[in-house]
């Protein structure tokens, strides 16, 4: 199984998208996001080196793959 780092936000939007369907990402605290990545089986990397830049691209990620279940 890969693990992720924070850098791998493509991988992270999918797995979260997995894990929280139907939650829209604009909606979760970045505090809330933080937590729901290093919970995440796959993650592996130290969670005191993410910074706000990170969490957004997650965030993005994760929205893209929410906008294409919804089907917008």
């Amino acid at each position: 199984m890969e693990k992720f780092k924070w850098d791998d936000s493509e991988d992270i939007g999918i797995a979260l998208s997995e894990n929280h369907p139907g939650v829209d990402p604009l909606k979760v605290r970045f505090t809330d996001l933080h937590q729901w990545v290093i919970d995440l089986e796959e993650f592996e990397d130290d969670p005191m080196i993410s910074t706000e830049g990170k969490l957004e691209a997650i965030q993005m990620a994760w929205l893209e793959e929410f906008r294409e279940e919804q089907g917008a």
